[in-house]
């Protein structure tokens, strides 16, 4: 007992001593002579040590944004930290959607990778002084140390790194809430960070297994949804900007949008819908595209309606104001409402869709809808532009049988041979076959009941589309009669304007023949 006492004496002698020697080297060496000791000290005690440290701060470029080495070595860490560390800390990542569980500060795990284990460490540093800041926690700086052995140097900063990163970002893909962006006509509000883009959770529930459309053209979409988002390296080998054109054509109620759903959740794509009314000129709409995140679809929907991008606009302006020159009041009220209209031209659509600045990101897809593809400028549509060209068609039979597995849970019934026949001949759109599937009630014999409904309302059509067939041809006929009635009148009359000539000139002339 004698002996622990006096061991922890003679430490305690020995640790003042030591304590004091440093307080006269501090106050007494010249600060050139400490500076000299302490590095040559540094490369001594580095010679001893063979440990490698790594600093991931979490705020990069003055702090102005969040690093995002930072993030995903966070979401790397997240399940092993819950597996491994005794204290956590929750927390939710922007655009994630469920918590994100991280080692508390000074706590430290292991990772090993090919054989290579390896330390981290998330740690933090308060400045002693106060200081004023813009941002409310940006005095307090948090980072993520990793500690290795220095002879597997060029291991862990080359593939043990990128592995970190790659599977940080997937997890964070597979986290992440996706968004429905809305431009909001340059209101984005003040400050630094506004956006003109505002935005809500996107929770559409539509997939293509529920899309009422051929099996066989669902397939084809999807295959080349795929093959465009793996195809990064094969855009930058042939010199083409990282995006795809699709064009959704057809009446109302063909499933345009939904198709556009389908397509967000199957590639876990963000939304941006653009309404280009609000857009006041292309400097906006190419700032619009600059805002855009990666792995998104930007959707111009009823296209041939938002603007006119014919070049007639200008036309009727110089017309409008030509003819109101005698009236300045009414001059000035056409004015302001021309200022107020959108300035957006057709050219500077074309280079939101394929020019200079279009190449800015990557991973993007532009839907353009619309229910007269007639009336596009054919410049708009253009492969190279709109890539592809997707038809939404009438309601037939396999679409038929999408929605009746969706909506009554059946793929066969006796009704089905009659709903299929008229299908074929009635042009229904899948958005009135659906509503008249919709169950009403939860009796037993409800689905027997919507077939029914389902086959007079197709019989109602068939009927209505009869009747306005045989009208038209009335029409047409009466028309083309009308057309002959005026065009024997017409010769009639230049019979007799040709008779009253050639009185008049022997009358004239004095001559008969």
């Amino acid at each position: 007992m004698m002996m622990k006492g006096e061991m922890w004496s003679n430490l305690g002698s020995t640790m003042a001593a030591i304590m004091f020697m440093y307080a006269m080297f501090r106050q007494y060496f010249p600060p050139q002579l400490q500076d000299y000791i302490f590095r040559y000290s540094k490369k001594l005690s580095n010679l001893m040590y063979p440990y490698i440290h790594v600093t991931f701060d979490e705020f990069t470029g003055e702090r102005m944004s969040r690093s995002e080495a930072f993030s995903a070595i966070q979401n790397y860490l997240s399940g092993k930290s819950s597996a491994y560390a005794k204290r956590l800390k929750a927390d939710i990542v922007k655009n994630s959607q469920s918590l994100v569980l991280s080692m508390d500060y000074g706590e430290e795990i292991t990772d090993e990778f090919n054989g290579v284990k390896v330390w981290w460490a998330a740690s933090r540093s308060t400045p002693k002084t106060q200081q004023f800041s813009f941002y409310p926690a940006s005095d307090e700086k948090r980072f993520y140390i990793l500690k290795f052995h220095k002879r597997d140097r060029e291991f862990i900063t080359g593939t043990y790194l990128n592995h970190v990163l790659q599977q940080g970002k997937a997890i964070a893909a597979d986290k992440r809430q996706r968004k429905l962006y809305s431009n909001s006509g340059g209101q984005g509000g003040p400050g630094y960070r506004s956006s003109s883009w505002t935005h809500v959770v996107f929770e559409h529930p539509a997939t293509f297994d529920t899309l009422a459309m051929d099996e066989k053209k669902k397939q084809e979409i999807k295959k080349d949804l795929v093959k465009f988002s793996k195809g990064k390296e094969y855009y930058a080998k042939i010199g083409k900007a990282w995006k795809r054109g699709y064009l959704l054509y057809g009446p109302p109620g063909t499933g345009k949008s939904t198709m556009i759903s389908a397509m967000a959740n199957f590639l876990n794509y963000d939304v941006y819908d653009l309404e280009l009314t609000t857009v006041k000129n292309n400097v906006e709409l190419r700032r619009l595209l600059i805002e855009t995140s990666n792995k998104s679809i930007i959707v111009i929907e009823d296209i041939d309606c938002s603007l006119d991008l014919t070049g007639q606009r200008e036309k009727t302006k110089k017309k409008d104001e030509s003819e109101e020159k005698v009236d300045p009041i009414s001059k000035k009220a056409k004015e302001e409402e021309i200022k107020k209209d959108s300035e957006v031209t057709l050219s500077g659509l074309l280079n939101f869709i394929d020019g200079l600045w279009s190449a800015c990101g990557g991973e993007r897809i532009i839907v353009f809808t619309t229910n007269h593809v007639e009336k596009l400028d054919p410049a708009l549509i253009r492969r190279g532009r709109m890539d592809k060209h997707i038809e939404m068609s009438y309601c037939r039979f396999e679409a038929f049988k999408v929605l009746a597995m969706n909506y009554l849970d059946i793929d066969s019934h006796p009704l089905f041979g009659e709903i299929g026949r008229l299908l074929e001949e009635t042009d229904m759109t899948p958005a009135d076959v659906a509503e008249n599937l919709m169950l009403k009630s939860d009796d037993d014999d409800e689905n027997e009941t919507c077939l029914k409904n389902l086959i007079e309302a197709l019989e109602a059509a068939k009927e209505e589309a009869r009747k306005k067939a045989e009208e038209e041809a009335s029409l047409k006929a009466k028309k083309e009669e009308k057309e002959e009635k005026e065009k024997e009148q017409s010769v009639e009359e230049d019979v007799k304007q040709d008779t009253l000539m050639s009185a008049k000139e022997v009358k004239e002339n004095g001559v008969i023949h």
